[in-house]
């Protein structure tokens, strides 16, 4: 299992692709790990890409130090692992909770990214998203993994996902009872405290596509539209009738999106 030592903490990160390919970086969502989350993208983005996976501190298979998080030491954490991995340089890319420390991290090294691809991803936190993670946050800290599923799973998938996807679903919800809860909390506590970017996206210069479920009930359309007006010269790519976990949702159309938007600034270098 590779970790490396970065600000008083372990990572555990993931290479995959060809050494040749232009070094692409996916940061998960609040619940997700870099082991299992990017399943439906591992394939078709490394054939072309190299493919480098991490979990943030607090998830998956990185260490879970005590609280409290920030997305500024998220974004610290980024850029230690990279000087570890001697990487000057990356195309950034993050989902949700990923996308904030996506954004946190352009903000704090702009030099360090090569493009920023945001998916289902705030700049803000409106009153009726922090009404929601608070619940999560109350739900994680009875650390009872069923009533944690049933909290969180309708805002992460669409209505015609929930119908269609049972065993998938089932699934999911076993894993729920492998997390580590006060870190969730600890990760929730991040997402409400230091989420508050909107005011700085003009200073981000680099290439900028959003992609947002168009069925995304907890950080849909209205979001990315901020980070679409703010950003100078983003694109905005919405995808019909998936929810918030669109990478799981629409795989081919996500993919698609990334590959064709990463290779495309590539192949003008």
């Amino acid at each position: 299992m590779p970790t490396i030592g970065v600000n008083g903490t372990r990572l555990y990160y993931e290479w995959h692709g060809p050494e040749s390919g232009p070094v692409l970086v996916l940061n998960n969502g609040i619940l997700m790990n870099a082991a299992s989350s990017w399943l439906p993208q591992r394939a078709a983005l490394s054939d072309a890409c190299r493919l480098l996976l991490y979990d943030c501190r607090g998830q998956g298979l990185s260490a879970h130090p005590a609280g409290p998080y920030s997305m500024a030491g998220h974004a610290e954490d980024l850029a230690g692992l990279l000087d570890a991995l001697e990487i000057p340089a990356a195309h950034v890319a993050g989902i949700s909770y990923g996308g904030e420390v996506a954004q946190a991290f352009v903000l704090a090294c702009p030099g360090r990214v090569r493009s920023l691809f945001l998916a289902d991803t705030v700049s803000e936190v409106g009153p009726a998203l922090r009404l929601i993670v608070e619940g999560w946050r109350a739900a994680a800290k009875r650390a009872d993994p069923e009533l944690f599923f049933l909290v969180t799973a309708p805002w992460n998938f669409s209505p015609g996902f929930i119908a269609a996807q049972r065993a998938l679903l089932e699934a999911a919800s076993a894993r729920y009872r492998d997390l580590d809860y006060p870190a969730v909390v600890s990760l929730c506590d991040a997402f409400l405290t230091s989420v508050d970017f909107t005011a700085r996206l003009r200073e981000i210069a680099v290439p900028t596509r959003v992609v947002v479920g168009g069925a995304d009930l907890l950080k849909g359309p209205a979001y990315a539209s901020i980070l679409h007006r703010h950003i100078r010269g983003s694109d905005l790519q919405t995808i019909p009738g998936a929810g918030h976990a669109v990478n799981w949702e629409r795989p081919d159309v996500f993919n698609a999106l990334l590959l064709e938007f990463v290779l495309g600034l590539d192949s003008r270098r």
